[in-house]
């Protein structure tokens, strides 16, 4: 098979998620790599650091050396191993290391020694995340946008995900946006959430078109913050609000924070452990607004959720949650949503239930 080169069409790659092998150190795959990419290093934390202090005081010659001396023999075999399988099971990849330099090169290098060519991202990840950086700017500033926005427990985005050219920002955060929207597995790194919503606004552009529809969020969604001009774009951006009668919402809620979220954490920890931590989840989302719902409220409420549980733990009987459910929305989110959406109602194109939602959008 002839040799592919090395390659700097980054818009390919992330179009198309091209497998990347990312052989920078764990501690800098940890802070921020890209959705297609595995971690098989060259060098691991130590090594590097190593290597570095090396480089400082010795200079390059030295710092190879050093390298080398410390991934040798069985280290250094293992480690090829580790690039075969995955050139084999990826044979259309590339490889990187931070710049494309010294590390990506002895990669392929040593790869090659071993029978297979195998190509490298020019530039490394440096370019390719100041590629990705000007692109989502560019989007933000070119796209057109339409906003999704609705009371708690609406089901937004179901929704959203029945529309044209939806990017869920709540799913590329691992988080639901709210006091309760933890999930089971942890939330990206910030730099990782930039780098998953730059690829998924080019593929909205590129492979879709058209208007881009998001969900109405925060400047957080947990612990990931929107870039401040995307944030500058949707707050005059047009505005679909979403209904839906109570007792649905009521549904809603219950099926994703307490259904699902129950079968996730047993799923995760096991049947005694899953449940004392769903339990400590749920709790421990009331308790995060406390402030806000008043010691009085928060602790009727809380009086509440610890009875369903209860009830859930004995029996499997899920229903005793409404109470809780429903105070929590006609008492907190709904007043508090219902003032924020006055604020906005110059912006609202179309309010309905889903289907009114939908037509909307196809029109």
């Amino acid at each position: 098979m002839p040799s592919r080169p090395d390659t700097s069409d980054y818009l390919s790659l992330f179009l198309n998620d091209v497998p990347l092998l990312d052989v920078r150190a764990p501690v800098e795959f940890n802070k921020g790599s890209f959705p297609a990419a595995i971690n098989a290093p060259l060098m691991n934390d130590e090594e590097r650091h190593r290597v570095g202090i090396c480089y400082k005081e010795k200079g390059q010659d030295k710092a190879i050396e050093l390298g080398h001396q410390l991934v040798s023999g069985d280290l250094k075999a293992q480690r090829i191993e580790a690039w075969k399988r995955f050139t084999a099971t990826n044979p259309q990849g590339y490889l990187f290391c931070f710049r494309g330099g010294l590390r990506s090169r002895l990669t392929q290098q040593w790869i090659r020694d071993a029978g297979i060519e195998f190509p490298l991202v020019k530039g490394g990840y440096k370019a390719m995340r100041r590629f990705l950086i000007d692109s989502l700017e560019a989007l933000i500033e070119s796209s057109e946008f339409v906003i999704l926005s609705g009371r708690t427990g609406t089901g937004k985005t179901r929704v959203l995900h029945q529309l044209p050219n939806p990017v869920d920002l709540e799913g590329l955060a691992n988080h639901r946006g709210s006091s309760f929207g933890r999930q089971v597995t942890p939330q990206p790194s910030q730099i990782d959430f930039e780098n998953l919503l730059a690829v998924a606004m080019l593929k909205a552009h590129y492979r879709v078109g058209g208007p881009i529809y998001l969900e109405d969020e925060s400047r957080l969604v947990g612990r990931c913050a929107l870039p401040e001009s995307l944030r500058t774009r949707m707050a005059s951006a047009p505005l679909m609000v979403l209904d839906q009668p109570i007792e649905e919402r009521i549904r809603i809620i219950r099926e994703d924070y307490v259904d699902q979220m129950a079968a996730d954490y047993t799923e995760r920890d096991g049947e005694e452990a899953g449940w004392l931590n769903f339990r400590d989840y749920l709790l421990s989302a009331l308790d995060r607004i406390r402030k806000r719902l008043g010691g009085e409220r928060h602790s009727w409420l809380r009086s509440m959720m610890e009875d369903a549980l209860a009830l859930q733990h004995r029996t499997g009987e899920v229903s005793a949650h409404h109470e809780w459910i429903r105070a929590l929305l006609e008492n907190y989110y709904d007043p508090m949503y219902d003032y924020q959406l006055g604020q906005k109602e110059g912006r609202i194109v179309v309010q309905g239930g889903p289907e009114a939602i939908r037509e909307w959008t196809t029109r």
